[in-house]
């Protein structure tokens, strides 16, 4: 999802999330991997490769994330992400974000609803205010379905749909499909990725 939620890592666990996106003009190459490195500071650092429209470019991101209140079953969480977007390219793609993630759990974690607000601040200038909301559906032990809506850019408001599903404890493959909520703006986008999970190898 492209809405964030109110959770962590595994403390002193990782996770690589990795996905392949396709939209109207180009296809970008993502790996972000995150590292929970002290119980309540999760650090990502990771980048992507896209190509299309003539041109190639490199994205490097940067993210701190920790949590005021954890969310926990039938209860509610609250955190903080801060971080970077730099094109090592064209210096047009950086910029800076903060963002406010409340997470609401119901009828034990079956159902999940995230709420986003936040802030960007572009290089070449033109201050954005960002939000999303979303909710998770867990209809099965390892399957999940996840529907969203969000502003990230300045373009028009943008709406996905996802399926996640849990291979063994290590392994999460997804899916997603969305586009804006106006036409001619160029925002349909497919993506499939996996996820890996590793606990216990930050000393």
């Amino acid at each position: 999802m492209t809405t964030d939620d109110a959770t962590l890592v595994n403390d002193k666990g990782c996770q690589v999330e990795n996905w392949v996106e396709r939209d109207e003009s180009q296809t970008g190459y993502w790996t972000l991997p995150a590292c929970n490195v002290s119980g309540n500071l999760e650090l990502t650092l990771g980048g992507a490769r896209i190509v299309g429209s003539g041109r190639a470019q490199n994205l490097t991101v940067v993210q701190g994330k920790t949590l005021f209140r954890p969310l926990s079953t039938d209860d509610w969480g609250i955190g903080v992400a801060v971080g970077s977007q730099s094109g090592a390219d064209h210096a047009a793609d950086d910029n800076v974000f903060v963002n406010l993630p409340l997470s609401f759990s119901f009828h034990e974690d079956s159902v999940l609803l995230h709420i986003n607000a936040g802030w960007l601040h572009p290089r070449a200038g033109g201050d954005l205010a960002t939000w999303g909301i979303g909710t998770e559906w867990q209809w099965s032990e390892r399957s999940a379905f996840a529907m969203e809506a969000f502003r990230q850019d300045a373009g028009k408001p943008s709406w996905q749909l996802s399926v996640r599903h849990q291979v063994g404890e290590r392994l999460q493959i997804d899916a997603s499909y969305g586009d804006r909520f106006a036409r001619g703006q160029g925002g349909r986008l497919v993506s499939i990725g996996i996820v890996l999970f590793a606990d216990n190898i930050i000393p």
